[in-house]
């Protein structure tokens, strides 16, 4: 608690709670200034590897003409759904009122806020000139709305940006001035970000199955596969996030969370196994010409077989990991590290189909009917890395602000 008089005006205790959380976020143990240390190399060889980018051109990157979005609109497809996957902890906390969940809720929240911030890094890490960003600031560019699918990504991610922060900000906040939170300052915003965590995922779906000259992408399963999955990986990550939270710190009140996405896991895994066998039984059963990029996906086109790998390699994690999710055992304590390797694989199997196993193959074959192949160049990889590291700084940073919200007796 804070010792912050009733009376302080916020122009004298804010500030002091924005030193606080700094000195809360860059206070810790050998371990966190070494893991800290680590991301902040690894995001300084992507930033160094983004400036050769930028000076160089796309050039550096293996992206063509036939095949013009990579592995930057990958990760931003599968940031998207880890960002929207952070209302799976909101929706039992408060539209359920589950109260040990509503304990830790923040967990999501932070991570949201995190994901859209890599999301945006992905995207300026796509342009090929970042610096003509300002032709889609409203007023001064042409921000082509209502018209541009596009349009409506910048507008629903952003909106989501600054719901989060403030949902956060503003809790954070109350709980270093001792007060408690007045309901009518977040609960309504609560409730639109329960709509716009789904919204920015059906925008983004809506963004690839509007391009008709890509038959791949044109179905309606597209936004309903894209939410599934979300609520996959989002779930996935946040149970790893708990785990390592209790291990490392004085945490409590977790067991019942995690229990919680577990099951709601168990659900949704299923669901997005279920929407892809029916793609597939689509593309393959009734055939016709636009079969060839899921032919290229799974088998190959041509002697060309890049994707393929990848492709399988996505579909034994996610059965795998499903399997495991069904096995009742999961919940017991003592398989924490097998729920832990289940969420790892059901993280990385989500990552691979919604990234690589989705973007590429819908240029694949391209509209002149050229089969090029595309494997992200070792500048991309170097770029990506540097986004990663820069996110996990961001929700790392972000927990550790949060800690004292969270401290509670743990859990016998």
């Amino acid at each position: 608690m804070s010792s912050i008089p009733a009376n302080e005006s916020h122009i004298t205790s804010y500030p002091k709670f924005i030193g606080r959380s700094l000195w809360l976020a860059t206070e810790g143990s050998f371990a966190f200034y070494a893991w800290m240390t680590m991301l902040t190399a690894l995001f300084l060889v992507g930033a160094n590897a983004w400036a050769n980018q930028v000076a160089g051109g796309m050039i550096g990157t293996n992206m063509t003409d036939q095949v013009s979005w990579g592995l930057y609109i990958a990760n931003f497809t599968f940031m998207v759904g880890l960002a929207a996957g952070g209302v799976m902890m909101v929706i039992p906390a408060y539209l359920y009122h589950d109260r040990k969940m509503h304990d830790v809720v923040i967990i999501g929240e932070l991570l949201a806020v995190a994901a859209i911030v890599m999301c945006l890094m992905f995207v300026v890490a796509d342009l090929g000139r970042p610096d003509r960003f300002w032709h889609m600031i409203p007023g001064i560019g042409k921000f082509n709305f209502p018209i541009s699918m596009l349009t409506w990504d910048v507008i629903v991610l952003n909106v989501y940006l600054v719901l989060n922060l403030h949902i956060c900000g503003y809790l954070l906040y109350m709980r270093f001035l001792g007060r408690k939170p007045n309901p009518t300052w977040y609960i309504p915003f609560v409730m639109i970000s329960i709509v716009w965590a789904i919204s920015i995922h059906t925008v983004t779906a809506f963004l690839y199955c509007g391009l008709g000259g890509r038959p791949f992408w044109n179905t309606a399963l597209l936004a309903p596969r894209f939410l599934a999955s979300a609520f996959v990986s989002g779930p996935s990550f946040i149970i790893v996030s708990m785990v390592l939270i209790k291990k490392l710190t004085k945490v409590g009140g977790l067991d019942d969370p995690i229990a919680t996405l577990t099951k709601i896991i168990r659900v949704t895994i299923l669901i997005n196994l279920l929407m892809v066998a029916s793609e597939l039984f689509t593309e393959f059963y009734t055939g016709g010409s636009h079969v060839s990029a899921a032919k290229y996906l799974f088998f190959g086109l041509h002697g060309k077989t890049a994707l393929v790998p990848w492709t399988w390699t996505a579909i034994g994690l996610n059965v795998t990991a499903a399997l495991l999710f069904l096995w009742p055992g999961i919940l017991s304590l003592r398989w924490r590290p097998l729920l832990v390797a289940a969420c790892c694989m059901a993280f990385t199997g989500t990552w691979i189909e919604k990234g690589m196993g989705l973007i590429i193959p819908g240029f694949i074959p391209s509209t002149l009917h050229e089969i090029v192949e595309y494997v992200p160049s070792q500048l991309e990889w170097k770029v990506t890395v540097g986004i990663w590291a820069f996110g996990l700084m961001v929700f790392t940073i972000a927990i550790k602000t949060a800690l004292p919200t969270l401290k509670r007796p743990a859990e016998h």
